[in-house]
């Protein structure tokens, strides 16, 4: 086992990621590994590591109970839940009830079997220890951040969420919600229940609670609650009742010699820690790291205490994340704390000082290595982006380290000490910096201005070499600092002067050696300690030794076939000089070669020497070696490191294996012997680990074989990677070692993070280094999956590279003896160029067609030279491109204008239509181009092409606007189609085909439009359309003014401002949309007639003194040639009500302005003498008074039938008509006296007024003038109607006598004519009068109405039925009828 260790750093973010027993073991999760430390002693020490889970450990929690306080439990992302023992580090039982990952776990303090377990779906899963069994709740749809359980209630658990909420649940009834408790506004941290049991009141203020109510907390059966908010609040909870009791705020402590961070708060992590045994004193981290013990019986700045103040940089330099405690058997009690510092350490809460540190690592271990001068002085290279120094020698602290991260911002891949400067420690890191620190001092290190483009994997000081060793005695220095990095070049620095550019020893090399060829990439380079030779390897395998300083070189050796990963020279101080010159090598084989150089290096030779046999051979290593180092204490005794993840102690000369060191979990990276203990050994790698170890203490000889091997798993490091894997360390090489070791929930970035639990499937992305032949597991990425290698354009050459090794080697000779032929085809690429040609023309032919692959036919005719014959072959395969179009002016114009055309055909057919036009109007084809965008029904890209370039009397450009706007209208876009005919002229249509869509917005701008364009009649006409809706939405404002645009529509103004007036006195007491001054009702005159007459007198000039147009005359036969329309129920009354004013101010009859009786009347339109609005009309002349009483009596006769047929729907929806109600004979009579009308069924209106009362005046419609005219006018049709049919009959009695032809055409006419008069008669509303009377509803038909009505409602008076009796009995009988009979 190793004797020291620095374990990787505790994950980050968790809530509970390290726990420690009554024993004083401590278990912290790092990675997906748990490390054992040991905390009883003075300090502290890693005992053991606890090995499984596959994803990071995010929750860990022992077993607090006598006698069960090794067993310990762990929660992962993974998804599983394992039970350890943490004496013999093995696994006891795995649960894998959660189907996410798992965030929180504790260990019931009250019940030693129970273990509650919650992850982010927000399921909470019991486990039973002693049986194994589980039971699952789901007591919230939240994200779970913490739980903890009760040390007092053995069911209660505190549930703290993402989203701040916390809910007590009880897991003996099923998850039960027992309370929620709302106050944090962010993600709860931590929750700690009270060691004590009871609520006894702490504070000392009355105001420090929240209304007790006057009862004592101790009353009440419950325990206190802490919780640790991202909100940066700490509060404390009564879990009886269910709410907060305190509420402690952070203090914001500002660290001296610091500037505040603004952002500081952000990055918080609250938790919270209630020690046993202090029921008083909780434990809380702060903003910056800080620890502060909160005394809860005081207030103010008096409550809490901040640890660690006895002297300077004792506390965390960032934020904790987990806190435990443990009284130790001699009555200490110890705090151990974790932080994003990578620092575990332990407090005294008795003096709140800190005790010890230990320092953890957050990334591999690329490089360590012991000061040649300071003795026992250690540097740490991590991928961490820092640097440690450990002082390994001291006895007060045993890890005194001190961390250096400025500058660096990288991985840190290469150290070296200076050979004599004491604490001058160079670096170089993984993005290519290469600097030197002074660990004596807090100066920020010297950077080299020359950075290397890959990764820096060797440092070495050595003597300076040309140019830099020129002038040596003239100051400079003695020591040349030299770098290797992944580009494969050798940089030398001078240490003096690092801002000046560094030299690259390839020129130097070069030039002593006359070499004219390329150097192999470099790798590695290690400096004799007498400084006399160098030894680089390269890339190829080779090692070349050079003399100083004209690095003359000596020696080649090709022993290694594959990269040279470390070299290693044998140390001068000891007593055999033979020993002196033994270079050790290393590479990706797994074969330890040791060379021995005596002979080389005393005796130099001319030119240099090939050794191709080692000096010895160890062999043992199952993968690629990665570091080495010789023993100090010892001749020839040597120690390697391996991805195999062991090391391996050997004796040099008999190569013999000394010991195998196994206690690493992954591959190895570094290794240093102690320079003062001469059994210690240090090694560094991939499980984040520092470890020491003693060779005597191992119980192994070799490294492990066959299953015994350990597999290195996730991605390959970058220590001696391929050169062509060799570029970074981060990304697809290595997981992200700064955050997502130490974090639960890995930042995101572009390098590898593990987001899920790690399964079989994970590694299934597998590949072999064809250079090294490391196994290299990535983390599966579909969109590399996904790619596929490009096709060769040489298949048949190609595949025949890939034929047998015999083969090959054939081929050399045959090219360099034979002159090519037909038969050796695959060679053309070798030799001249008709070679070549058949080359091409069999790969086209045998290649490419056959599999159908004519775009590379094309691309070889190209490069032949056969430019015309590729395009033409792209042509009729339809596979030309831009890239081809682009090369076809070189053959000419008439080829490049075909092509142009050809592909503008091809493109058509992939509806690229604008890139075929585009490609068309290059070879100036622009008529064809406009013609495709027109077919394609693209006019708005064809118009702007014609108007770019052709002029603008072009015809086809009137064409395109006709054709668009034919398209536009028929798919409803009119105002874009009159946009298209005014364009191309057509302004008639353009007004036309805006005022289909018929609004008042569309026919005001087609009448404005027609008017501007010389349209008069067209423009009147949608103006007059236009006035009439306006009209009708009362508008009457917008109405004159679309009227007052035209001249000639003087009559139809005065027509409106007549209307205006009439609809102000008749009108709703709400207003209109808008009207004019002169309507307004303060200014209204006794007389209607006279306020017209002054209103066009005084606004529109009109009079009867007018002359001309204006005259009265000209206006009325202008007023007289307006059309009505004919009245009927598809006529709106809307439009009956727009002629009310030609009959009432014009006295022209309103012969066929009067609706159907049985016409639907909506409510509002008219208003005229009812008894709900009793206005009347003034009238000065008997004919005007005559127009205004028929009006009137058609609106009565409205109103009547629309009173009965609601009494009659009401009188159905209730009770049954009687028989009397319907009596055959007023049905009949009703029927007679109607010419046979009858109200149709659901027609029914509305009621205005109240049911049972008539809400007009019905002895307007008895008027026994008309009613006397109307039998009068009965009496003549039926006289009409029997000579018709009289005349009829005789014509059919003399049918015989009369001509064929006259037979043929008399018939008909008179029966033309019978039905023409009986359908009159039928479907007229009313009786037809004398030209000096108006028309008035049918007197006996509204007599029998009415006495209808009364015989079911009262609301027809008695005189009124008298007075109906009265009519029918002298006008209802047929006068002509009694005369006859």
């Amino acid at each position: 086992m190793h004797e020291r260790s620095l374990p990787a750093s505790p994950n980050w973010y968790c809530s509970r990621c390290s726990d420690v027993n009554s024993s004083g073991l401590l278990g912290v999760g790092a990675k997906n590994i748990i490390y054992l430390i040991d905390v009883s002693a003075s300090s502290c020490r890693v005992v053991g590591e606890l090995v499984g889970h596959k994803d990071f450990v995010s929750s860990f929690s022992f077993c607090q109970h006598a006698g069960q306080s090794h067993v310990c439990v762990s929660s992962s992302n993974d998804g599983s839940v394992r039970f350890w023992d943490s004496d013999n580090k093995v696994l006891i039982r795995e649960h894998a009830a959660h189907q996410s990952p798992v965030a929180a776990v504790h260990w019931s303090p009250l019940d030693k079997n129970l273990v509650v377990s919650g992850d982010e779906k927000g399921v909470v899963v019991c486990h039973w220890h002693n049986t194994g069994d589980t039971a699952s709740f789901f007591p919230e749809p939240r994200t779970i951040f913490c739980l903890t359980c009760s040390p007092h209630t053995w069911s209660s658990v505190a549930v703290g969420y993402k989203d701040g909420m916390i809910v007590l649940i009880d897991v003996s009834k099923k998850g039960e919600v027992t309370h929620r408790l709302r106050g944090h506004e962010d993600e709860i941290h931590s929750l700690a229940w009270s060691p004590l049991a009871g609520e006894d009141a702490f504070y000392s203020r009355p105001e420090d609670s929240e209304a007790n109510d006057g009862v004592s907390a101790g009353d009440v059966a419950g325990c206190y609650l802490a919780s640790g908010s991202k909100d940066q609040t700490v509060r404390i909870w009564s879990s009886s009742k269910g709410k907060a009791v305190m509420t402690l705020k952070l203090p914001y402590l500002k660290k001296r010699g610091s500037a505040v961070d603004p952002g500081v708060k952000e990055r918080l992590w609250l938790h919270v820690h209630w020690p046993k045994g202090q029921p008083t004193q909780l434990v809380s981290s702060c903003f910056g790291g800080e620890l502060v013990m909160w005394d809860l019986t005081r207030a103010g700045k008096q409550r809490w205490t901040l640890f660690g103040t006895s002297s300077e940089g004792q506390n965390h330099s960032r934020i904790v994340f987990s806190v435990s405690s443990v009284r130790l058997q001699d009555d200490r009690e110890l705090l151990i704390s974790t932080s994003m510092d990578r620092e575990i350490k332990c407090w005294d809460l008795a003096s709140l000082d800190c005790c010890w540190t230990l320092p953890t690592l957050g990334g591999f271990v690329y490089a360590l290595t012991f000061s040649p001068v300071g003795a026992g002085c250690l540097a740490l290279g991590v991928g961490d982006n820092m640097i440690r120094v450990w002082n390994t020698l001291t006895t007060q602290n045993q890890y005194d380290t001190r961390s250096f991260w400025q500058g660096i911002k990288s991985k840190v891949t290469a150290l070296a000490w200076h050979p004599q400067k004491e604490g001058s420690l160079s670096f170089g890191t993984d993005d290519g910096k290469v600097g030197i620190y002074d660990v004596f001092s807090n100066r920020p290190p010297q950077i080299s201005s020359s950075y290397h483009r890959k990764t820096v994997y060797t440092l070495a000081w050595g003597p300076p070499v040309p140019p830099m060793s020129f002038g040596a005695a003239g100051g400079k220095p003695s020591y040349s600092l030299y770098s290797c990095a992944g580009e494969g070049v050798i940089l030398q620095h001078d240490p003096s002067r690092l801002s000046g550019d560094a030299a690259d020893i390839d020129r130097l090399i070069r030039d002593t050696n006359s070499i004219k060829h390329k150097l192999s990439p470099h790798t590695d380079l290690r400096w004799k300690p007498d400084g006399k030779v160098v030894a680089i390897g390269n890339e190829d395998g080779c090692i070349d030794v050079y003399e100083a300083p004209a690095l003359k070189l000596l020696c080649s050796i090709q022993q290694h076939h594959k990269m040279i990963n470390t070299l290693r020279w044998h140390h001068g101080h000891g007593s055999s000089p033979e020993l002196h010159c033994l270079l050790a090598s290393g590479s990706s084989n797994a074969t330890v070669y040791v060379h021995d150089l005596r002979p080389v290096i005393e005796n130099p030779p001319e030119s240099p020497v090939v050794m191709t046999e080692p000096f010895r051979r160890l062999c043992g290593h199952t993968s690629k070696i990665t570091g080495m180092a010789w023993s100090p204490h010892h001749e020839a005794r040597l120690v390697t490191v391996s991805y195999d993840a062991t090391a391996q102690v050997w004796d040099v000369l008999p190569e013999a294996a000394v010991c195998n060191y196994r206690g690493h979990s992954g591959y190895l990276l570094c290794v240093d012997w102690s320079p003062v203990d001469p059994d210690a050994i240090w090694t560094g790698g991939k499980d984040f680990t520092l470890q020491e170890w003693r060779v005597s203490k191992q119980e192994f000889k070799k490294p492990p074989k066959g299953e015994d091997a350990q597999d290195p798993r996730p991605p390959t490091p970058p220590q001696r990677l391929n050169r062509c894997n060799r570029q970074t360390l981060s990304g697809e090489e290595e997981e992200d070692e700064v955050g997502s070791t130490n974090s639960a929930v890995p930042p995101s970035g572009n390098g590898v993070v593990v987001t899920r639990p790690l399964n079989v499937y994970t590694w299934l992305c597998v590949c072999v280094c064809n250079c090294t032949g490391v196994l290299c597991i990535l983390y599966p990425d579909l969109a590399l999956l996904k790619k596929k290698k490009p096709r060769s354009m040489l298949p048949i050459s190609t595949s025949m590279d890939h034929r047998p090794k015999e083969d090959l080697l054939q081929d050399c000779i045959t090219l360099a003896s034979v002159k090519h032929s037909a038969e050796h085809v695959h060679l053309g690429l070798f030799s001249d160029r008709q070679a070549l040609y058949r080359m091409f023309e069999a790969e086209g032919t045998l290649g490419h067609v056959e599999a159908g692959h004519f775009d590379s036919v094309v691309y070889l005719r190209l490069w032949s030279g056969d430019l015309q014959g590729a395009l033409q072959l792209a042509t009729e395969r339809g596979e030309l491109n831009d890239h081809l179009l682009s090369l076809a002016p070189m053959a000419g114009f008439e080829v490049w204008s075909r092509t142009a055309e050809a592909f503008a055909r091809q493109l058509c057919l992939q509806e690229q239509y604008l890139k075929a036009a585009s490609h068309l109007l290059s070879i100036n084809r622009l008529y064809p181009a406009v013609d495709l965008l027109r077919s394609h029904k693209l006019y708005r890209e064809a118009i702007a092409l014609v108007k770019a370039r052709l002029p603008a009397d072009e015809p086809v450009l009137k064409e395109l606007y006709t054709c668009w706007a034919g398209v536009l209208e028929r798919d409803g876009h009119f105002s874009s189609a009159a946009k298209c005919y005014l364009a191309a002229g057509a302004s008639f249509d353009a007004a036309k085909v805006i005022a289909r869509k018929n609004d008042v917005a569309s026919l005001r701008t087609a009448a404005s439009l027609a008017r501007l364009s010389g349209e008069a009649s067209l423009a009147q006409s949608l103006a007059l359309r236009c006035a009439k809706d306006l009209a009708v939405a009362q508008d009457w404002t917008a109405a004159q003014d679309v009227l007052s645009s035209q001249d000639s529509l003087l009559v139809h103004r005065l027509h409106l401002c007549a209307a205006e007036l009439l609809a102000a006195l008749l009108a709703d007491p709400q207003p209109c949309v808008s009207s004019h001054p002169w309507a307004s009702p303060g200014r209204r005159p006794s007389s209607i007639q006279d306020r017209v007459r002054e209103v066009w007198e005084e606004h529109f000039g009109v009079s009867q003194t007018s002359a001309g147009q204006r005259s009265a005359t000209a206006l009325r036969q202008e007023l007289k040639s307006v059309e009505s329309p004919t009245p009927s129920a598809n006529i709106p009354l809307r439009q009956v009500h727009s002629l009310i004013p030609y009959s009432t101010f014009s006295r022209v009859p309103v012969t066929r302005a009067v609706p159907s009786p049985f016409y639907h009347f909506p409510p509002g339109d008219i208003r005229v003498c009812s008894r709900k609005r009793p206005k009347t009309l003034d009238h000065t002349e008997g004919e005007a008074k005559a127009a205004a009483d028929s009006l009137q009596a058609f609106v009565h006769y409205h109103r009547l039938y629309q009173h009965w047929w609601t009494h009659s729907a009401q009188i159905q929806s209730r009770v049954p008509l009687s028989a009397a109600d319907s009596s055959p004979g007023d049905g009949a009579k009703d029927g007679a006296v109607n010419g046979g009308v009858s109200e149709p069924e659901g027609s029914v209106c509305p009621a205005t007024g109240s049911f049972g009362e008539l809400d007009f005046d019905a002895s307007v419609l008895l008027s026994e003038h008309h009613a006397a005219c109307q039998a009068t006018q009965r009496s003549v049709r039926e006289i009409q109607e029997r000579l018709a049919a009289m005349v009829l009959q005789h014509s059919r009695a003399q049918g015989g006598q009369l001509h064929p032809e006259e037979k043929e055409a008399d018939g008909p006419i008179v029966q033309t004519s019978t039905a023409s008069e009986s359908s009159d008669m039928l479907s007229s509303p009313f009786v037809c009068v004398p030209s000096q009377m108006f028309p008035h509803p049918d007197v006996v038909e509204c007599c029998l109405v009415l006495l209808h009505l009364s015989k079911s409602s009262p609301a027809v008076s008695e005189s009124l039925r008298q007075q109906a009796k009265d009519l029918l009995r002298k006008h209802g009988t047929n006068p002509c009828r009694n005369h006859t009979m």
